[in-house]
């Protein structure tokens, strides 16, 4: 959906060019940009008047993204009310430097942004803390859930690396885990990307440093990553950390792991059009998901339970409950 405002800015950008294609007078000119101005004026004036009480989320993503996942699934289990606004692959990080997970909360007037996923979750845990009680207690920042919070993050980054090392030269399934067959993005969005794919081949390539060497460097560090998992839960527990439930730190563990797995549920209803059938990966991509898969048995096991769980048990509701969906000029990246 296009907005009063994507449509000002348009007009904007295009200014320029329509008064050269009709050779307008200078006068001509200033009137336009008098009503351009005005027009402006008039929708700062009316998001003053129609800025409501409370605090309203927005989440800008891309559906099938692990750090977003991450975000979206915590949001999910606080019961949070939140609209999404997705698009497509990097489009945003190329062109305007944004990054997803953004979330964006306004009170009144006054709207705020946040971007990586850590400091989303800190900003949640501020929010909802006090007045969630045990519902978001899950989000408690404590050293030890930080430190490992941290060092999963990188492992979230040797995915990146580990996946566009395998699926840049696969051009349409690259498109479709970007978001261009879906209808949650915008159109213009899934139009674009199509021709400016080797523009973005080559940003990811350079941005990543994606080759044999680097790929190899980063399938040891998931590897040990996953071994070092795998080995703490052996002993049963509900939480790697050893906690009674899972903690924002299992969510991320499973969540950006998620990538290569692709469980039941992952997206919690809203990336199913983003999603790639294993069988169609390519064949050195599904020769490291068998092998992790055979080789670390019980931190599959665990990301499969925590989505089928506590992920899927509250997609029903979430498909069907506050959250809706937006349209406007967000960002992208991870």
């Amino acid at each position: 959906m296009t907005t009063p405002r994507q449509i000002h800015a348009g007009l904007v950008l295009l200014l320029p060019i329509l008064v050269a294609a009709l050779d307008l007078s200078v006068g001509a000119a200033l009137a336009m940009v008098v009503i351009l101005l005005a027009w402006r004026w008039a929708l700062s004036l009316s998001g003053i008047a129609g800025a409501g009480g409370g605090t309203r989320l927005v989440l800008d993503t891309m559906p099938a993204s692990h750090f977003v996942e991450k975000v979206r699934w915590c949001l999910d289990r606080l019961g949070a009310e939140y609209a999404e606004n997705a698009n497509v692959g990097v489009l945003g990080v190329l062109f305007t430097g944004r990054t997803v997970p953004r979330l964006r909360f306004s009170s009144g007037i006054v709207e705020s942004r946040i971007g990586n996923s850590p400091e989303i979750l800190r900003y949640l845990w501020g929010a909802y803390g006090s007045q969630a009680g045990k519902t978001a207690s899950f989000l408690e920042p404590t050293e030890e859930r930080l430190q490992l919070e941290r060092r999963l993050e990188r492992y979230g980054v040797n995915q990146q690396v580990w996946f566009y090392y395998h699926m840049l030269e696969s051009r349409e399934l690259t498109l479709h885990a970007f978001g261009a067959d879906s209808d949650r993005v915008p159109r213009w969005q899934r139009l674009a990307v199509r021709p400016l794919y080797p523009l973005l081949k080559a940003f990811l390539r350079r941005a990543f440093k994606i080759n044999a060497s680097h790929y190899a460097r980063v399938v040891t560090r998931i590897e040990e990553l996953l071994n070092e998992v795998d080995t703490l839960l052996a002993d049963g527990r509900r939480s790697i950390l050893g906690g009674a439930e899972p903690d924002f730190a299992d969510i991320t563990f499973a969540a950006l792991s998620g990538l290569w797995l692709q469980p039941p549920g992952y997206g919690g209803g809203r990336a199913e059009g983003c999603l790639l059938d294993r069988e169609r990966l390519p064949a050195a991509m599904q020769n490291d998901i068998r092998r992790w898969i055979a080789d670390y048995p019980r931190a599959v096991a665990f990301v499969e339970r925590l989505y089928r769980d506590e992920r899927r048990a509250g997609t029903k509701d979430i498909a069907a409950g506050p959250t809706t969906q937006v349209h406007d000029q967000g960002g992208d990246s991870r």
